[in-house]
């Protein structure tokens, strides 16, 4: 009985508590629909008494004569300026000469209500706020035709509260003082459309070598599609991309019925045609430099828009007088080398391994015939230069330079590289290997310290591109990009430290206020100092006594030539203890060179008149390393074989590298080194698959001679990174 009340009580009392649970939950409910509709209230009185004021905004005076100032600047790091946009370089056009296609894409996709709104869209602002809360990013803009023209004449783009109401404001006034069709007139001439394009009439010059007037639909809806990014969308930086953002223009014409169906499927599908003969409003000294700044002021925040017309001053780390002698260096020293024509290239990356600067940046000879960077951008084999990163594997496993590896024919599975000439040197030491490129001797070594050591060495030396699990890799079989490339060598130059080059110094406001200032570079250390140190004093003998005597400054330098079986790349990559110089020279349709091109001709010649001027400054100082001795070296020129298809050539010869150059070794005068005992290299089985050599595991046979690992050289810093 006790138990049936202490139940009903039970009962009770949970009614209770539901009832005043839906109480409390009602009452919620109820203050917060008093409070949404005092927020909307509060809101809609917001935007009326916005609407009232920016109707009683002046008009402007004189707006129809107003030209904006020169804006934004870049500098070099000694103060010379390297490009100056302007925010009124004017090819005009009237509005009645512009096509009907192109005023209906302008505003299908910037601003559909152009015509209705009064220089602002009260609707249009709400309904993008939503899309960018829901999204959680900014995924639709607001600004009218109106407010854009107001930030191109007389506002900057930051993103800030304060300058969007001046906007709003400015805009009305414009209203005011303008009609609707001036109003896009004066839009459509001074919207910077990408590539030094300003106005429409300019961006048809450049991109189809056109007058507006002349051009067709797909032609006319590119050129409305790149206001929103014009970089991004600029069909020479990305054609791709500009195709697309041309085909969504198309979409919102055909929605909004400005042009019929078989109108908008035969756009869609039209292919692009582009001017191969751009031509140029802005000033720039080292435009492919300054096409990676602007990528890498918008990594920082900045949006194109803002960069160009927000009066910035722009300090970069270039060196302008290295930069002039590497524009010179390409153009002439390919010229007197008979690689005429648009297809023969070259491209140069100079950086200080120490704190990163860029200091020279040339992506191709000619910019307005190419906005290509072959910097960034080209992957191409290396060649004999990818050496380096296989030694530099052999020396972080205890391999000495001065030990011995055979310079003969050998056969990996399938596959059976040959020296130049088909030419064998037997027995010789590993500094004399690299000195004279031996193939077959890299071969040898890339098989003792196995493929997965030397992809590791190039990953953590800065090379991202993809690199094939192959033993071919040795000898440069595998694309790279000579940004990367360049960066890597940069880790035998500074004591193993990989360090990231940067191109942005600060960026300065019209009035000399500082809205960024770079921070110490990224800085990791890879490679022990002994390995940057034995590297350094291996690569000094190819300059001094072998396939790179071209590159020779009469300073302390060290580098590696490279050139691919097939003549159609070549490379040379050096430094000194400042300044790390990356040079490539090929074709861009990939045909073949002379066989006269190789890494120790043109490529070592544009080093040398780019590092001539580049380390000027720095006088002949010497690299920063513990002494390094090479043990002498005379090799028999009767040990000199001439091998082909398994036989031996008894003829015997003069000393030549790998490149066709003839060179007497004589170590006597390079760099001295550690002493080591002997030792012999080492086979690994491999399988042959038909597209590519596959390592398989292998049991290692051991060494004739064993030596005793080296004595260890203390670790240190360099003084250059102190």
């Amino acid at each position: 009985m006790a138990r049936k009340r202490k139940k009903r009580v039970s009962d009770k009392e949970i009614a209770r508590r539901n009832i005043k649970k839906k109480k409390i939950d009602s009452d919620f409910v109820s203050n917060l629909k008093f409070m949404c509709i005092v927020g909307a209230a509060f809101v809609l009185a917001g935007f009326a008494s916005l609407q009232m004021y920016l109707s009683s905004q002046p008009p402007i005076k004189n707006l129809e004569q107003f030209k904006p100032n020169i804006v934004t600047k870049f500098y070099s790091a000694d103060g010379e300026v390297i490009k100056t946009f302007t925010a009124y370089t004017f090819s005009k056009v009237e509005l009645k000469d512009v096509p009907e296609e192109l005023k209906e894409a302008i505003i299908a996709t910037e601003d559909k209500n152009f015509y209705k709104h009064s220089g602002y869209d009260v609707f249009g602002l709400v309904r993008s706020s939503v899309q960018n809360v829901l999204a959680g990013r900014v995924v639709q803009g607001a600004s009218t035709i109106t407010q854009q023209l107001a930030r191109i004449l007389f506002l900057s783009n930051e993103k800030t509260f304060t300058r969007k109401i001046k906007e709003l404001v400015i805009a009305a006034r414009i209203e005011k003082t303008i009609s609707k069709d001036q109003i896009l007139e004066m839009y459509l001439n001074n919207v910077y459309l990408g590539s030094g394009a300003y106005g429409v009439e300019g961006a048809a010059r450049i991109y189809f070598n056109k007058h507006i007037k002349d051009c067709t639909l797909p032609e006319l809806a590119l050129i409305a599609g790149l206001p929103q990014a014009p970089s991004v969308y600029s069909p020479y930086n990305n054609l791709d991309l500009a195709v697309k953002r041309r085909n969504q223009v198309l979409t919102r014409m055909y929605k909004m019925r400005y042009i019929t169906k078989d109108e908008y499927q035969k756009a869609k599908e039209a292919k692009v045609v582009l001017n191969d003969m751009p031509q140029f409003y802005t000033t720039n000294k080292a435009p492919y430099f300054c096409d990676y700044v602007m990528n890498e002021l918008q990594k920082l925040g900045f949006d194109e828009t803002e960069i160009i017309h927000g009066g910035y001053k722009i300090i970069t780390t270039l060196d302008s007088k290295a930069q002039i002698a590497a524009n010179e260096a390409v153009v002439r020293d390919l010229k007197n080398w008979g690689l005429s024509g648009d297809a023969k290239q070259a491209a140069v990356f100079s950086f200080d391994p120490t704190n990163g600067k860029i200091l020279a940046y040339v992506g191709g000879k000619d910019y307005t015939k190419s906005q290509y960077d072959r910097v960034t951008q080209a992957v191409r084999p290396p060649g004999s230069a990818f050496k380096p990163f296989v030694y530099a594997a052999a020396l972080e496993k205890g391999i000495s330079p001065n030990d011995f590896v055979e310079d003969m024919p050998i056969t990996i599975g399938g596959w059976s590289p040959h020296n130049y000439g088909n030419k064998y040197r037997g027995k010789i030491p590993v500094y004399s290997a690299l000195m004279v490129s031996s193939n077959v001797a890299a071969a040898r070594v890339i098989q003792e310290v196995g493929v997965r050591s030397v992809i590791q060495i190039a990953r953590v030396l800065g090379i991202e591109t993809p690199l094939e699990y192959d033993y071919t890799i040795a000898l440069g079989s595998n694309g790279v990009k000579l940004f990367e490339f360049t960066r890597a060598y940069g880790a035998f130059a500074n004591g193993g430290y990989v360090v990231q080059p940067y191109g942005i110094e600060r960026v300065e406001t019209s009035r000399g206020k500082v809205v960024y200032k770079a921070s110490k570079t990224k800085i990791t250390h890879q490679l022990s100092m002994r390995t940057a140190a034995e590297m350094t004093a291996m690569l000094r003998t190819v300059i001094t006594n072998g396939t790179g005597a071209a590159a020779n400054i009469g300073k302390p330098a060290a580098g590696k030539t490279g050139t691919t079986d097939d003549n159609k790349d070549a490379y040379f990559v050096g430094y000194t203890p400042n300044i790390v110089t990356g040079v490539w020279v090929g074709s861009d349709d990939n045909t073949v060179m002379s066989r006269a091109i190789q890494g120790g001709t043109v490529p070592a010649i544009i080093w040398k008149d780019v590092m001539k001027v580049a380390t000027e400054p720095y006088g002949k100082l010497e690299f920063n390393y513990p002494e390094v001795v090479l043990e002498p070296f005379k090799l028999n020129t009767a040990n000199i074989k001439i091998i082909k298809d398994g036989e031996e050539d008894e003829k015997t010869e003069e000393n030549s590298d790998d490149n066709g150059e003839k060179k007497e070794l004589n170590p006597q005068d390079v760099l001295n080194s550690v002493k080591s005992t002997i030792n012999q290299t080492v086979s690994q089985p491999v399988q042959n698959t038909p597209d590519r050599i596959t390592p398989v595991p292998a049991q290692k046979t051991i060494p004739v001679q064993q030596r005793p690992a080296p004595s260890p050289i203390p670790m240190a810093v360099p003084e250059s990174l102190h």
